[in-house]
């Protein structure tokens, strides 16, 4: 027990006596002071823009017809001598009597179409022709058909109670002919235009005899058109010939 107390009290004794040295050699170190103050920088000076004259370059605008680089200037100039350049196709060695050449072929044409030797394209016909009706006794006809004007390849088609008998005959400037034989009573016949000449609208003459070689009809058609036709009626009957045309 007495170690104890005694140990305390060394110890006692030793705290204080460590706190009361270092309390005398221990000195706080000031604050350092500055003296110098901070230089004060003054602010920008702002100009007034429309007192000011600001020496800014001009910009000239580059005048493109001057500038023969963009816009080369044109050759025919007032003095000058415009292209040779031509259209033509005449030439050095052309015969000068070919420029009339094309006025004499209007002329001839002109001259033969006068002259009826040649068609000419009139205004072409667009309806039926209606050649009335004809009445006979007799058993069968012979249709007999050519070319009325210039030989242009006219064509026509034969058509009797809407049966097809001849399918294309090419009229030419001799006569042909082929046969329809009748029923009693009343019978149709047309001839049909298949296309217009080269000179002209489909043109043809025709004629008709009965059994016994009798002309019961001579007459034409003149500038049809294609699709239309000469219509005819025929009836068979026990009397003499008669021909009513409407």
């Amino acid at each position: 027990m007495k170690q104890i107390l005694f140990f305390i009290l060394f110890f006692t004794a030793v705290t204080v006596s460590a706190q009361t040295e270092f309390s005398t050699k221990f000195k706080s170190i000031p604050a350092p002071k500055f003296s110098a103050k901070p230089k004060k920088i003054p602010s920008p000076e702002i100009k007034n823009p429309a007192g000011t004259n600001l020496d800014i370059p001009s910009i000239k605008t580059p005048n493109v017809f001057d500038n023969t680089s963009i816009t080369p200037k044109s050759k025919f100039q007032v003095g000058e001598q415009k292209s040779t350049f031509t259209m033509s196709t005449e030439t050095d060695f052309a015969n000068p009597g070919d420029r009339y050449v094309g006025k004499m072929e209007k002329d001839l044409d002109k001259a033969v179409k006068e002259a009826g030797l040649k068609e000419g394209r009139g205004p072409l016909v667009r309806k039926n022709l209606e050649f009335g009706d004809i009445y006979t006794s007799s058993t069968y006809f012979i249709i007999k058909c050519r070319d009325a004007g210039a030989i242009d390849g006219d064509m026509i088609k034969a058509v009797f109670n809407e049966n097809v008998i001849v399918q294309r005959m090419v009229l030419e400037s001799n006569y042909q002919e082929f046969k329809i034989t009748f029923n009693e009573g009343f019978n149709t016949f047309e001839l049909e235009a298949l296309n217009i000449g080269s000179l002209g609208g489909n043109t043809g003459g025709f004629e008709i005899y009965d059994a016994e070689g009798n002309l019961i009809l001579s007459d034409y058609w003149n500038n049809l058109d294609t699709g239309f036709k000469a219509k005819f009626v025929i009836v068979k009957q026990k009397k003499a010939l008669i021909k009513s045309v409407k």
